[in-house]
């Protein structure tokens, strides 16, 4: 506790969130908050949290995503009132629905105001109820602590997400006589039944093809190494969700991993979905690929492996549910499945599955032209990107060709927004990743209609120091994810268009380095020089995207 003769509710705050362990705060100042804005800036506390001032609300939020995501422990946000607290709702509903978990502090006028119509004076908890797993407004100083707490445990609790305090000023300037609460240990899971999970395995052992399919839950350490141990020890083959990415190791991809399903049902990973006759599922979310897709005949016989009851629809029965904590379930399972090794008729078509994974990943011959096929980023990518390095995606058609054939050795390295499909995460993101990991590069990627969504943190990332290459899939000046598809129903397109940007200058103009591929063939000259260039690095990559309209064709039913 703060050592200060007029302790206050901004110290009570700083010391909830010393006592969380919290390393950084992000977000934009305002009068309703400015206290807290000086405790964090000149706290005397070597332990307060490194305060990182963003360009807008809603970039804060997605860095303290990344924080979430990465780590799995909340990244923290902090706002002023009115539209300081409402630019925070993408941030906070993409958090809450793809699993990261926030805590998202904002200012609000004093308590005397907040039912008058009022400068900034907005019911900010109920605006948040609805896209959060916890929103609060603080009415006495005394419960500050507690209620942060409180937050900042169900932002940590399956499944993870986001988590809203509002603060009125005068509750964040009163004094405050209670000692804040004191750091908490995270509640601790047990397996699931032992008997189940026994059950379990001779259930797989009597398949003629089982198969698991990780979700974003599975992608813990924890969840990650249990999931590996089995695969070690047997050759049950796997399939990842695009969140589930980098769980199946280098070691591991040639012999269980069948690539990444979402999105469009037309992937090796569906068409081995639909041929098994028993799908493990092991902490997926509907919301990662939706089981309609995956399961449309509604036939799949399911088993759920989780740390949270199954979300069940027509499409998603699972005939058992195995709750409890997810890595010492599959520790449980793993003895069981030691030396388990699938019939010579499953491996015969796995091993036809793996061909169709090599084949398509292989790219063209660059032409003599301007434009490089997505293809050809994605090798040069994949030839300059180490496993430890961390990839973020924004959404576009990029993300697609990334999401299906950029390979990913570690979890929680190559990060998607599957689930809000939300445009502007991925240079927010960046920034998370190169906070966390400084030694290493970090790789952003994003067309050039979703960067300019949050392209404004080019300054901070520039002014924090930090090491990214933010590669731009240029095509031109389309919202091309919407053009395919609309071209795919309608023959045409509507609404798509938007004027040429020169990114060189663009990135120059916040101090950062500029690079444009001129030419398909300078491709992996040019991400030479990107990735030996110290500091912020944006890349102008003119794309062609004539084969994207083959992304969302469907398989035929036999073909299945």
């Amino acid at each position: 506790m703060t050592n200060k003769k007029d302790y206050r509710g901004s110290d009570a705050i700083v010391d909830s969130l010393i006592n969380h362990d919290v390393k950084y705060v992000f977000g934009i100042p305002g009068a309703k908050v400015d206290r807290l804005f000086e405790d964090l800036t000149h706290g005397d506390d070597p332990k307060t949290p490194q305060l990182i001032v963003t360009r807008h609300e809603q970039n804060a939020a997605f860095i303290a995503a990344g924080i979430g995501r990465i780590t799995g422990k909340p990244g923290v946000v902090l706002t002023t009132s009115g539209p300081g607290a409402s630019n925070l709702a993408t941030g906070l509903v993409t958090a809450t629905a793809e699993g990261d978990p926030v805590l998202a502090i904002s200012g609000q006028v004093q308590r005397a105001d907040l039912l008058r119509l009022t400068h900034q004076s907005i019911r900010s908890a109920a605006l948040f109820e609805p896209i959060t797993k916890y929103s609060a407004e603080v009415q006495q100083p005394e419960n500050l602590s507690e209620v942060i707490a409180n937050a900042y445990q169900e932002a940590i609790s399956s499944k993870q997400g986001a988590s809203f305090v509002s603060v009125p000023q005068d509750v964040v300037d009163a004094p405050v006589t209670t000692k804040p609460i004191a750091p908490l240990n995270r509640p601790k899971l047990g397996p699931a039944s032992p008997a189940e999970t026994t059950i379990l395995a001779q259930e797989i052992k009597a398949a003629t093809l089982p198969v698991i399919l990780v979700g974003m839950r599975a992608s813990s350490p924890e969840v990650t190494e249990a999931i590996r141990n089995i695969l070690r020890v047997s050759n049950i083959p796997v399939v990842e969700t695009f969140q589930g990415a980098g769980i199946i190791s280098r070691e591991l991809a040639e012999t269980n991993f069948y690539g990444r399903v979402g999105l469009f049902r037309n992937q090796p990973g569906d068409q081995l979905l639909k041929r098994s006759d028993l799908i493990i599922t092991v902490g997926y979310d509907p919301i990662e690929y939706e089981p309609r897709n995956w399961n449309a005949e509604g036939n799949a016989r399911i088993i759920v492996i989780d740390d949270a009851p199954a979300q069940i629809d027509h499409n998603f029965e699972p005939e058992k549910e195995l709750v409890g904590d997810i890595a010492q379930t599959l520790d449980f399972l793993w003895p069981y499945l030691r030396g388990y090794k699938l019939a010579d008729s499953s491996q015969k078509y796995l091993d036809t599955l793996h061909e169709q994974l090599e084949e398509r990943d292989v790219p063209p011959i660059q032409e003599d032209t301007v434009a490089s096929h997505p293809l050809n980023i994605v090798q040069s990518l994949q030839n300059h990107v180490s496993d430890d390095m961390t990839v973020t995606v924004d959404v576009g058609s990029h993300y697609i060709w990334m999401a299906r054939h950029f390979r990913s050795y570690q979890p929680r390295h190559l990060l998607f927004s599957n689930g809000m499909q939300t445009l502007g995460v991925a240079l927010p993101w960046a920034i998370a990743a190169a906070l966390l990991n400084p030694d290493e590069k970090v790789v952003s990627v994003a067309g050039d209609g979703g960067f300019l969504f949050s392209s404004q943190e080019l300054e901070t990332a520039v002014r924090l120091g930090l090491n990214i290459v933010q590669v731009i899939w240029n095509d031109g000046g389309h919202y091309d994810m919407v053009k395919f598809q609309e071209e795919m129903k309608y023959g045409t397109s509507a609404g798509v268009d938007f004027g040429p940007i020169d990114f060189v200058k663009y990135a120059e103009s916040f101090g950062a380095t500029g690079l444009r591929v001129n030419k398909a063939a300078d491709l992996d000259k040019v991400m030479d020089q990107a990735f030996k260039t110290p500091g912020v690095v944006v890349v102008d990559v003119p794309v062609d995207y004539s084969d994207n309209k083959e992304l969302g064709q469907s398989l035929l039913a036999d073909q299945l």
